[in-house]
């Protein structure tokens, strides 16, 4: 019997929820394929077929749960008129979730925080997806005057989410991260400076 598009969707999907689960419960240092299939209910062969070794499986795990993270955030960077604004919305967004577990992937280790682990796996990717989020901010922003023209958006997005990424793994000795008003305030008085008009 032929399985259909569809069903290898539903599949990959098992894998996937299943492999978070697994995460979550077991660390990236010690989840196995069989582990996976397991919590799946699936050989070890289907999840071989579709990931094809452990760290393609992690690999899309972890892009899973950072593009699920990035696209909550959505609703409360388009709140903003500025994009002063909306990158001081998600700062903020990130300094308020981390902690979610429907946002984040809890990890038992205290050496295997996701943002860390992000950090020291191949991330070319998602870094792309990232930059990609932030363009239509910047090309707004232009039309609106508020960074100069001319600007090449790409590196200015880099950058951005550059600047993010600090916000979730990097302490604060100048301001009180956990304060959104003080967070939204060093967005705008420092972060942004540097491409305005």
């Amino acid at each position: 019997m032929e399985t259909s598009v569809a069903d290898d969707v539903t599949t990959e999907t098992r894998i996937l929820d299943a492999a978070e689960a697994c995460l979550s419960r077991l660390g990236l240092r010690r989840v196995s394929m069989t582990d996976v299939a397991v919590q799946a209910g699936v050989s070890r062969g289907s999840v071989y077929f579709h990931f094809g070794d452990r760290a393609t499986l992690v690999d899309a795990v972890l892009t899973r749960v950072a593009t699920r993270f990035v696209e909550s955030s959505m609703s409360a960077v388009r709140s903003r008129r500025t994009l002063a604004g909306q990158v001081g919305e998600a700062a903020v967004f990130i300094r308020q979730h981390l902690g979610d577990e429907l946002l984040t992937l809890r990890l038992p280790a205290e050496g295997d925080s996701l943002l860390a682990t992000l950090l020291s796996v191949q991330i070319e990717r998602l870094l792309s997806e990232w930059i990609e989020f932030w363009l239509p901010f910047l090309a707004d922003a232009e039309k609106r005057g508020e960074i100069r023209t001319g600007l090449d958006h790409r590196r200015a997005s880099e950058w951005i989410v550059r600047t993010m990424l600090s916000f979730a793994v990097m302490p604060s000795v100048t301001f009180d991260m956990d304060d959104p008003d003080a967070v939204r305030s060093f967005v705008h008085d420092h972060l942004i400076a540097g491409l305005a008009a």
